[in-house]
């Protein structure tokens, strides 16, 4: 079975990698991550995540001896919202922003749901509250025994980057 975890981030993309090792510290098994946030999130998660060796990501894959191959997570697995160009929305401050937003988690949720092989394990815990609350509303919509709504907390010395 394919377990693929799919976040919500903002402004604080760690919580991935803090995601990331509560699945561990569980024996949870993670095949691939799937991201949705704003451009402003999608950011944050190039120069923090996924900047090379020095990323938090690349740093907890070698902390861990995870192959990095191991875990399908790569800028084609970073979901900005957008409009209805195809512009990514920078921030979720507006009725249709969230309405863009509810979109995206729904049509991810779906996908990976659909999926009879798939366990998804869906981390709620970052971003706006608006971005928790609609993939959490997914989660109860498409979710099945297999999947899992995950929240964790960053601790404060990490939140800043």
């Amino acid at each position: 079975m394919k377990h693929i975890l799919l976040a919500v981030t903002g402004l604080s993309p760690q919580v991935i990698t803090e995601t990331l090792f509560a699945l561990h510290q569980n024996g949870q098994r993670v095949d691939a991550i799937h991201v949705i946030t704003t451009r402003d999130g999608k950011e944050m998660i190039y120069a923090h995540l996924l900047s090379g060796k020095s990323g938090h990501y690349c740093r907890y894959l070698e902390e861990y001896g995870v192959e990095r191959s191991s875990i399908d997570f790569g800028p084609q697995n970073i979901h900005a919202v957008s409009d209805e160009h195809g512009v990514e929305i920078p921030d979720i401050t507006t009725e249709y922003d969230n309405e863009r937003l509810l979109k995206k988690c729904l049509e991810l949720t779906f996908r990976f749901t659909a999926q009879k092989d798939t366990a998804v394990f869906f981390s709620v815990a970052g971003g706006r509250k608006t971005m928790s609350s609609c993939l959490t509303l997914a989660a109860q919509m498409y979710g099945r025994p297999q999947d899992r709504i995950y929240h964790v907390l960053v601790s404060p010395e990490f939140e800043g980057g």
